[in-house]
């Protein structure tokens, strides 16, 4: 008796990567890119997301820093005293009290970051060249869903659940 394999039956067709893998490998890709690109201007890449995230959030702590950067507490602290050390940052007493301390970019951060950006937009163009401004619109937004499904603000959460 003879196998099928043997009479030419078909296979069955690869299955197609998972979407999960698929984003997995464009974010490792875009990682190793971004950290060559990112150590010619002095920067790391946690140091640049932190650098990003108080151009958006002012005065953020290391503690949220920490979760934006998805490191620990104690690793930011050491990007964060670095990033002081160097001027990028300053850090100020939180107005309401505490032990917190509040971190801003200074000009010298700034500075730093307009350069870093310039290198992900080279990184962007590369890997967007095929899609047009519609389609880059539509990916953006719907990468911002999947993220707010995983793992939603608390600010957000608060207001759904009210």
């Amino acid at each position: 008796m003879s196998s099928p394999r043997s009479h030419g039956a078909a296979r069955p067709a690869p299955a197609a990567p998972r979407l999960s893998y698929l984003v997995f490998r464009l974010e490792r890709r875009i990682r190793g890119r971004l950290d060559q690109a990112l150590a010619r201007h002095g920067a790391t890449t946690t140091e640049y997301m932190v650098l990003s995230e108080l151009r958006l959030r002012d005065g953020a702590s290391s503690a949220q820093l920490a979760r934006t950067a998805f490191v620990t507490p104690q690793a930011m602290n050491l990007v964060i005293r670095d990033l002081e050390a160097r001027g990028l940052i300053r850090r100020e007493a939180d107005p309401h009290g505490g032990r917190v301390l509040r971190a801003s970019l200074t000009r010298a951060g700034k500075n730093v970051l307009r350069r870093c950006d310039r290198a992900l937009d080279g990184i962007e163009h590369v890997m967007l060249a095929a899609l047009d401004e519609e389609d880059r619109k539509t990916l953006a937004d719907h990468l911002a869903e999947c993220a707010h499904a995983l793992h939603p603000e608390p600010d957000a959460a608060r207001a759904e659940a009210q």
